[in-house]
This record gives structure tokens, C-alpha cells and sequence, in this order.
């Protein structure tokens, strides 16, 4: 299967280029030239599966390049030791809802479920493509990408990575996770700004020729890790096939019965990838977008007009605290398949902030709904799912919740609903406590979720528990004008200390 540009630059690549490569020429994002299909009586065959065997299943369809023995390689490196439930991604009935719970990786959040994989993946790329050059990888991260790339990418062979954060952006257990991090290819340095700023810092390297051509004078090449990365998006398109099998297995549903899906969401990477599995054949009705108070992805599945200038709020979720949402751009692509509209587009909203694409609203409706939930309403769903069922989410599970009620109860809608629950409510005990009435504010992080513990039927994440007595490795922080020569300047030392071992 080729891969090309959501603006239409010319290049066909192969799957493990499109990986390696990151993003397309052109600055747009790579999508695949077809959508595979998936029968009713496949989908069915995945029930008694793994999810280990499910992810080889689908994984084959879109990285044709890769033999069946290297994706059952990748996947087994990736999720075979490092997750705390043998279901990988398991399906947990709370309330009326099934709950997809996608936090039970190395660091406790969704993206383990993409960012164990990637580095499998990209290894592999490399190894297939003969590529001699370091490979770097820049991340922005709104809290849990960076942490989640930085285990996956950690000591990896001829990969480096460096991560950028918000300061003041991220929860202090998120902070914590990245500032510790070992490994002798990793850099993290926190910005000055919010997570638009980093993000926007990260792609401006990736446009500067000038930075490039000086990092290929180092023998370095940039990639990514963030959802932009095809790598990144495809293994997400694993766990709503995964969740739709668990159903059929426990005899909840029946092969071809259509399910609802509920994600909250940022970048649009985890729901895209669920519009993925409905192109493909997946029986979903809608997907539910559910944002927090930076509602500009409610806004536009509504109105069809995309329009970042807005006030920018530091919420309780703090991983959708975004208001540039890369992949919807991937979305445009496939609604229109129109490489130049797409264009310009992109190019409208960077110069004035806005783009209008009212003409999709028939198809957008048909696909999405959407709500938001702000601080508020956030912390009344934590209360009000713990008082009825003993279960505690974190508040970004928590905007899902409401959003998915607000769905059933605006539309009739009673199909089967999956929430996707994207992080252990213990990377925010804080904000959990403080909704189930408890006063935690005199407790540090981890006192915050000993108590928690007490509250709730959950153990604590033995590595959330183990960031008590690790010491801080990266303390660096710069604005994002500065990024640029942060990036130079880790690429730099690196290269003359394996200059010096050589």
C-alpha cells in the first residue's frame, strides 16, 4: 500500500518510509491510498483472538511492506511484558456504558498502546531502508505522548528522541514522568507557553530547510512520535476492532450489530482512528467527539467552521488542552479528497487562525456528534459515576462519560456505547479527589494517591508509585523561538560523544 500527502505533494511512499519519515514534504500528513476492507465473518474471527494476534491482523492490512514474522515481532516486543493486563486493552462494563480501558501500559495512559509500538515499527523501518543516519525524534506533548514516546524510544538503536512540554501545562505526576526519564538518546525541555506553542515550535523545525540541512550535516534526520506520524495512528485503529470483539465474545452483541464509540479528544489522532475502523467495515454508528473547555473541535463538527482564536484554558485535562488539531486534517483528506483544498485550508488557518468547511457538514454529521464539558461538569461526572458504580475515572475519562450521556440522552440513541478511557485516574489523583470531596491539597503526588487507593477498587501503577524516589534528569526549559537551537545543540552534543567513545 502507498502512502502521500494530505496536500498533495507528489511522493508515493511505502508504509515503513511514511514512518520514517514522519511527515510528508509538503508539511502535510500522510494517509494510505485505499481503506482496506474487513468482512463481517473476519471481524467476527477476532473474538477468540489475542489482542497481541487481533493488532498482526489489522496491522498487515496497512504496512504491506512488512513481512507477517516482523509485525508479529513488533507486536509481541511491544505489548507482551510491559502491560499490566493480559487483555492489553480491556472492555469493563460501568453504568449503561462499556468502558475501553486504554491505561494499563508502562505509563499509564493510551498512548502506551501506540508508543510501545511505534518503536518496534521504526526500528524495523530503518533495518528495511538500510538507513545509516540517526534517526531524531521531536515530540510536543500536552502530558502523555511525551512520557509514552520516551519509554518506548528510551536506549532504541540509532533513534534519539526529544520531548517538549508546557510549563505549568502538564499534571505534576505527568511532569514527573518525563523529568525522569533515563536513557542515554533522551532530551526533555519544557516551553514557555501552552502546548500550541510547542506544538507549533516542533513543526517549525520540521519546515526550517536550514535546520535540516545543518542536522543532515550531523548525520540526523527528523522524525516523529506524535499522531501526525502514521506509525503513530494505525496501531489506534487496533484496539476499536479489539473493543468490538470483546463485545461479541461476552455475547453482548451479535456480528453486524452497530456500536457507538465515544472519545475524548484533542489532536483528533484517537478518534480519527476510529473513523478508520468505520471506512473499513467496523459496524460504528457514531463516534462522539468529546472536547473539554477548548471546544474548538465541538465547534467545528457543529457549525463547519474551524476557528482556533479563542481563549486558551488550562484545564483539568490537561492532555486536550489543544486548539490546533493536527489530524483533522487527515479527516479533510478523506471527506474530500481534494489535495488542494486541503492546502489551502492549512494555509488559511495559519495566517488568519480560521478555515471554513460548512459544505461538510451533511458527511460530518453523519459520522460525528460532538459535546464538551468544562472544569465543572467534568468534576460532577467524576462524583456522579462514583457514587453510582464504585468506579473512578480521570477527568478526561470523565469528559467522555458526560459527552457519551449527553449523546444517548439528546438523541435516543440506545446502541451499545464504548467510552474509551485514556488515562488511570491516579496521573490525577489531585483533580479526582478534589471532586469526590476529599481535601488532598495539603498532600504531595503520592500521598494524593495512596488515598486514592483507599477510595477506590484500583491498585496504584507500580511505576506512577516508583516516581516517589527517582531523581529529576531533565531540567531544561526555553521559549519556543529557542527551540530550534535546543534541538541543534542535543543533536550536536551527541554526535561528539559518540565521536569521543569512538
Amino acid at each position: 500500500m502507498d502512502y502521500f500527502s494530505t496536500r498533495g505533494a507528489s511522493e508515493r511512499v511505502s508504509s515503513a518510509e511514511a514512518i520514517l519519515q514522519g511527515l510528508a514534504s509538503d508539511g502535510g500528513l500522510f494517509v494510505p491510498n485505499a481503506f482496506p476492507q474487513m468482512t463481517r465473518s473476519e471481524i467476527a474471527a477476532l473474538a477468540p483472538l489475542s489482542y497481541e494476534e487481533r493488532a498482526v491482523g489489522i496491522l498487515r492490512l496497512f504496512l504491506t511492506d512488512y513481512t507477517d514474522e516482523e509485525l508479529r515481532g513488533c507486536v509481541e516486543r511491544a505489548y507482551g511484558h510491559t502491560f499490566d493486563d493480559a487483555r492489553r486493552a480491556p472492555v469493563r462494563a460501568v453504568g449503561e456504558l462499556e468502558m475501553l480501558e486504554l491505561w494499563h501500559g508502562p505509563t499509564s495512559a493510551f498512548k502506551d498502546m501506540a508508543l510501545q509500538l511505534l518503536p518496534q515499527l521504526m526500528s524495523a523501518a530503518r533495518a528495511k531502508e538500510g538507513e545509516r543516519d540517526t534517526i531524531l525524534i521531536l515530540v510536543a506533548t500536552s502530558g502523555d505522548t511525551g512520557k509514552a514516546a520516551l519509554e518506548g524510544f528510551a536506549d532504541a538503536d540509532g533513534i534519539e528522541i526529544m520531548v517538549f512540554y508546557p510549563d505549568g501545562g502538564v499534571s505534576p505526576v505527568q511532569r514527573l514522568q518525563m523529568v525522569t526519564q533515563t536513557g542515554a538518546n533522551v532530551s526533555v525541555t519544557a516551553v514557555r507557553g501552552n502546548f500550541d506553542d510547542a506544538q507549533r515550535g516542533v513543526k517549525e523545525i520540521f519546515g526550517d530547510a536550514e535546520t535540516v540541512k545543518r542536522l543532515a550535516a550531523l548525520h540526523t534526520k527528523l522524525s516523529s512520535a506524535n499522531s501526525i506520524n502514521w506509525g503513530r495512528l494505525v496501531p489506534q485503529i487496533v484496539y476499536y476492532f479489539s473493543a468490538y470483539a470483546d463485545l461479541l465474545k461476552e455475547g453482548k452483541i451479535t456480528a453486524g450489530d452497530a456500536v457507538n464509540f465515544t472519545v475524548p479528544t484533542g489532536n483528533f489522532g484517537n478518534i480519527l482512528a476510529g473513523y478508520y475502523a468505520k471506512r473499513m467495515g467496523l459496524p460504528v454508528g457514531k463516534l462522539v467527539c468529546a472536547s473539554n473547555a477548548n471546544n474548538v473541535l465541538t465547534e467545528f463538527l457543529q457549525t463547519g467552521i474551524y476557528d482556533r482564536r479563542r481563549s486558551f484554558y488550562q484545564t483539568l485535562s490537561p492532555s486536550m488542552d489543544i486548539l490546533v488539531s493536527s489530524n483533522l486534517e487527515r479527516l479533510l483528506y478523506h471527506l474530500t479528497e481534494d489535495t488542494a483544498q486541503v492546502a489551502a485550508w492549512m494555509k488559511e488557518l495559519a495566517e488568519t487562525g480560521q478555515y471554513d468547511a460548512r459544505r461538510l457538514l451533511p458527511v460530518l454529521n453523519e459520522n460525528f456528534w460532538a459535546a464538551f464539558a468544562d472544569d465543572r461538569a467534568t468534576e460532577e461526572e467524576i462524583r456522579a459515576v462514583y457514587a453510582c458504580t464504585k468506579y473512578t475515572v480521570d477527568p478526561h475519562t470523565a469528559v467522555a462519560y458526560r459527552a457519551a450521556e449527553s449523546y444517548r440522552r439528546t438523541t435516543g440513541d440506545k446502541r451499545p456505547m464504548i467510552v474509551l478511557s485514556t488515562a488511570s485516574p491516579y496521573k490525577f489523583a489531585a483533580s479526582v479527589l478534589r471532586a469526590l470531596g476529599e481535601d488532598a491539597e495539603t498532600l504531595d503526588a503520592f500521598a494524593q494517591m495512596e488515598r486514592l487507593q483507599s477510595l477506590s477498587r484500583m491498585d496504584i501503577p507500580p511505576r506512577l508509585a516508583a516516581l516517589r524516589t527517582m531523581p529529576v534528569l531533565h531540567d531544561g526549559i526555553c521559549a519556543r523561538a529557542e527551540m530550534r537551537d535546543a534541538v541543534l545543540a542535543f543533536a550536536g552534543r551527541n554526535r561528539q560523544e559518540k565521536r569521543n567513545e569512538q
